[in-house]
This record gives C-alpha cells, structure tokens and sequence, in this order.
C-alpha cells in the first residue's frame, strides 16, 4: 500500500510532467523553433505563478504531503523534521497551522536560494550549447529533457542526502564547511574564457561507449534507427541533452546542502529544487542576453553560500540566540537585492570593460 507521502510526490511529479508537455508543446504537436522574448516571459511568469501558489497551498494544505491527520503523526513528522516548531499540546488545529506556516517558509526560502544560486547555469548551458554547436531552434527541447534528467539525479541526491543527515548529524557540519570553501572561492575566483572540448568530455566519452552514436543531427530526434542493418544510434542532440543533464547536478552539489541548511524536510527540498530549475529554465532565453549586466550578482552569490554555510556551521548557537527561519530569508533576500542594486547603480570602468574583467 503507497504511503500519503508517495502518493503526494506521484501526483506532484505527474502535475510537473503536464506542465512541462504543454511547456513543450507536446498536446499540439509543436515543432522545434527559436524561443522569443514574449514566449519566454509568458512561460516564467507561469513558473513562477505556479511557485508562489505552491507557497500557499502548502500554507493550508501541507498536511497532505506526510499525511498528518492526528496530533501523534504531527509530533512524530514534527521529530523528524522541524523539532524547532513548538507545538501546542491538547490544540491538534492551531499545532498543524503552526507546523504548515514553517513548512511553507522553508519552501519559499529553499526556492529562493535554490533559484539565485542556478543563475550560473545560464553561462554553463550557453557554454554547452556554443561548445556543441547546437542550433538556437534546439535549445528549448533539450533544456526541457535535460532538466527533466536533472530532476530524477536531484531527486536521488535529495532523499540519500536526507537519509544520512538524520542518520550522521555531523554531516551537516561537512556541509557547512563545505559551502563557506565555496563561497569564499568563488569571491576570489576570476572569470576567464571557457572551453570545453567536446571531444574528450567524460559526458561524451560515456555515452560513445555503451551507445551507438550517430554522427549527425537528425532533425528534432534523440534517436535514430539506420536503415541498412536496423541498428538503433543516439544523436548529437541527446548527448547535449546528458551533458546539461549531468552539469546542472554538478551544481546542484552546492545549492542543495544550501536548502538542507533551510529544511531538513526531504519533500520541501524536493519541491522548491523542481520549481527553481524549471522557472529558471523558462527564464534561459531572455535571462542569456541580459545577466553581463549583473556584473556583482556572482559577488552576492559568494556572500549568499557562505552566510548559508556559517549559519549551518553555528546552527544550535543561533537558535539558542533567538534566530528564527524567517530571518534567513529575510537577509537572502537582502544579500541579493544589494548585488543587483550595486550592479545597476555601480557602473563598470571602461578599463575593465575594455579588457573583459569582470569584478
């Protein structure tokens, strides 16, 4: 028999794959073809519409995610996830409200972070793309595929990393130290030209070697069965489609200890991840052209990990201090909003214009 929690998480991932078919075009036929700045916007705004009304659904109905309909199955989800919430004994409906209002603040701070944190994967997907030589009319369907991969990886890193945390508490520690490394690194790191060599990418050389790669692009297909002997051949298109799969995992090493940071909710890690990636992948096409002019937004990204790994490194500190959850969100927001408000007011010196230095 399914648990509430599973049978949640199914009816989420089918709502997901709805709505990624529409996004693609799939109930009309849709052919492949370049992405526009006002189909772009349209499908962010949906992506983010659907994000903050996930907010609010979780607000009234979060007890539907792990099936809490008694004062015993709230304490025990409680324990195991948000043991900071107190609740109120004898008042079943006032405890649940209280333990749904945290439940619905970690998600739209995870969200938040998730969101701010895979801006980066803007310059690596153009990278890819530029890398790979793959046509702008492409770019959307393997977005789509490429996220939808990334989404099964996270899902696995997600709930294996959920179950050594409640196993190994100390991990949390790795986590933190880990995130202020990264953080600090990237403060000092310099932006130089990137290549990559498509040749020799361990992507590429792990697909060419349990598949049969065909050596050109056929259009709009991942596969393709040759005529001659009924041999079945990947194309160039759906190893693009691994390599973005693969690389948004990579990053996803840095941002979901971040939410972990947040809550140690599996599900709420879950959810806020998908919604991120998926908005953030609406956004690719009109984001691409505009983020150089973000100029210190990779400065408050810097600031953003290492204030989420310090805060995971003094945690019992802080919550002894006082520290409420909403206070994370409210200097994530702040962090943030000051890298784009100096980018904007900041203007770039000629000198580092002209050399392409990046601060």
């Amino acid at each position: 028999m399914l648990t509430s929690e599973t049978t949640f998480f199914l009816g989420f991932a089918a709502f997901v794959m709805v709505v990624m078919a529409l996004d693609l075009g799939v109930f009309t036929k849709q052919k492949s073809h370049v992405v526009h700045f006002k189909e772009a916007a349209i499908w962010s705004a949906v992506w983010v519409s659907l994000s903050i009304a996930f907010y609010f659904f979780i607000k009234n109905y979060g007890y539907l995610v792990h099936g809490i309909n008694d004062f015993a199955r709230l304490q025990e989800v409680r324990n195991l996830y948000a043991d900071h919430v107190q609740l109120i004994p004898g008042d079943f409906e006032q405890s649940l409200q209280l333990f749904q209002n945290n439940m619905a603040l970690e998600y739209i701070t995870g969200y938040l972070v998730e969101y701010s944190l895979s801006a980066d994967n803007i310059f690596v997907f153009i990278l890819i793309f530029a890398s790979f030589g793959v046509r702008e009319r492409y770019y959307k369907k393997i977005l789509v595929w490429g996220i939808l991969g990334a989404i099964v990886l996270r899902f696995v890193f997600i709930f294996v990393g959920s179950a050594l945390l409640q196993r190994f508490e100390w991990i949390m520690f790795v986590f933190g130290a880990f995130l202020v490394y990264t953080g600090v690194r990237l403060f000092f790191e310099k932006e130089g030209e990137e290549q990559i060599d498509t040749k020799n990418h361990p992507v590429v050389k792990l697909v060419s070697k349990y598949f049969n790669v065909y050596r050109r692009n056929v259009i709009d297909h991942f596969f393709v069965r040759r005529k001659t002997d009924n041999k079945l051949f990947v194309t160039p298109l759906f190893i693009v489609v691994v390599v973005v799969a693969f690389t948004d995992l990579v990053f996803a090493v840095d941002s979901i200890p971040a939410i972990f940071s947040i809550t140690k909710d599996p599900y709420i890690v879950f959810f806020s991840n998908v919604f991120a990636i998926m908005g953030l992948r609406s956004m690719f096409f009109f984001l691409s052209s505009i983020m150089s002019q973000f100029r210190f937004l990779k400065v408050g990204l810097a600031v953003l990990l290492t204030f989420i790994g310090v805060k995971m490194l003094t945690d019992h500190y802080l919550e002894e201090l006082g520290f409420k959850p909403v206070y994370s969100l409210y200097i994530i927001v702040s962090i943030l909003a000051v890298s784009v408000l100096a980018s904007w007011l900041i203007p770039e010196k000629k000198a580092e214009k002209e050399q392409g230095i990046e601060v």
